[in-house]
């Protein structure tokens, strides 16, 4: 399973179709075009062997217009400074489509955290987190976990921002340990918002989860849980794909043992028919659920995709040029700028809570999740059916005006 390309220039590409539908002034529109800051880092571990290998870095900000930035750390060889400033935008992007009062950002280290010891792993967060100190912050940019990384990481970061600073702020980081400070439902808001917001849009069109056939590119935390309220809501998850291969049952997969299976053996290869990632793209279903990385569908495959729905349960996971053939073929894309907004508002309330010192329930925190992704699509929706525009077009206008006010309210300094 390879992502593809992911470039400034197609999120500008998109950013011009909702221009039409949108208020915008040229100072909004410079600020949107260009990252607030990018850091580039240079970080020397010591390795369990004595010797010394350096790694790259980098901590990308977007936007601040609304607030403090926030973003996820990702583990990942081959990061770049240029991803992470796109990944950043669409932060910035997700924040303002939630009317949630923060900005966007993005960072990284170019590694593959299955090559190196835990050992060896928490030296390199830890040396992240000392050269960002000056960078990061509650009130300035709060980092969150991402592909690599996990809540361990996320104490990890704590942990050594406490060391560096000689202060104890819960909201650097969110994703953290419920007993460090982090909130009930950050492992399951991702993947259960994408699903729960998948019902929706297919009721909006007369259509109905139950008994559509589903089919998940990704079976890691969010597309597990993509995939187990998927079912909840009557689908039959027919595929689900992972690192190692795909498994495919036409009468619907039993989660559970699969799960476990996966556990036991580290791949859904091997519990029913064997199947390829990319062969589980081609599948004649009704819902395409995408959980894996940026660029999952592409110019080079989307011709072959045959779901009706394709969703977007991570980041850019339709490039636009293969989601300019979709639109063409009748297929509805959720972006991921609705799909998977539960990730970032479980996020802000991680950081709500921190800043409070006052924690809510499971039952609460799911309450206020659904609240703001609902409240999102509604407003996204309205927008779609008034100007007769596709769902990426709607959110885009949705956080562009949202952010023209704020830009332009601040004004330009000095």
């Amino acid at each position: 399973m390879r992502a593809s390309g992911l470039n400034w220039q197609g999120l500008m590409e998109q950013l011009q179709l909702a221009l039409p539908h949108c208020d915008v002034t040229d100072q909004s529109l410079a600020y949107f075009k260009y990252p607030r800051r990018t850091v580039s880092l240079n970080l020397p571990v010591k390795m369990d062997d004595g010797s010394v290998r350096m790694f790259r870095a980098y901590r990308s900000v977007h936007n601040t217009s609304r607030g403090p930035s926030m973003g996820g750390v990702r583990l990942k060889a081959g990061i770049s400074a240029h991803e992470c400033e796109v990944l950043a935008a669409i932060m910035t992007l997700k924040a303002a489509v939630a009317d949630l009062p923060l900005g966007g950002s993005k960072g990284g280290i170019d590694v593959d955290p299955a090559t190196i010891s835990a050992h060896e792993l928490q030296g390199l967060v830890r040396r992240y987190t000392s050269e960002l100190v000056e960078f990061v912050g509650p009130g300035e940019d709060i980092l969150a976990p991402d592909i690599g990384s996990d809540e361990q990481v996320m104490a990890w970061i704590l942990d050594a921002y406490a060391e560096n600073t000689g202060e104890v702020l819960s909201g650097v980081v969110v994703g953290k340990p419920i007993a460090l400070g982090g909130s009930y439902g950050s492992k399951d808001a991702r993947g259960r918002s994408a699903a729960l917001v998948t019902g929706r849009i297919l009721n909006d069109a007369g259509r109905s989860l139950e008994r559509s056939r589903a089919a998940v590119y990704g079976f890691g935390a969010v597309g597990r849980t993509a995939a187990i309220t998927l079912a909840a809501q009557g689908a039959l998850v027919v595929a689900v794909s992972d690192q190692g291969g795909g498994t495919f049952a036409s009468g619907g997969l039993d989660l559970a043992a699969l799960t476990a299976h996966r556990e036991q053996t580290g791949s859904v290869q091997g519990f029913a028919a064997d199947i390829s990632a990319e062969e589980l793209t081609e599948l004649d279903v009704d819902v395409l659920m995408l959980a894996y990385d940026y660029g999952a569908i592409n110019a080079g495959n989307a011709h072959a995709v045959r779901a009706d729905y394709v969703v977007e349960a991570t980041n850019r996971a339709v490039l636009p040029e293969a989601e300019r053939f979709l639109r063409g073929q009748n297929v509805t894309v959720i972006p991921d700028l609705v799909a998977s907004l539960g990730g970032v508002v479980v996020n802000y309330l991680e950081w709500v809570q921190d800043a409070s010192n006052f924690f809510w329930t499971e039952p609460e925190i799911e309450q206020a999740i659904d609240a703001r992704v609902n409240a999102a699509v509604d407003e996204v929706m309205a927008f779609v059916h008034a100007r007769n525009v596709d769902m990426r077009t709607a959110s885009y206008a949705v956080a562009l005006n949202r952010l023209n006010n704020a830009t332009v309210m601040r004004g330009v300094y000095p």
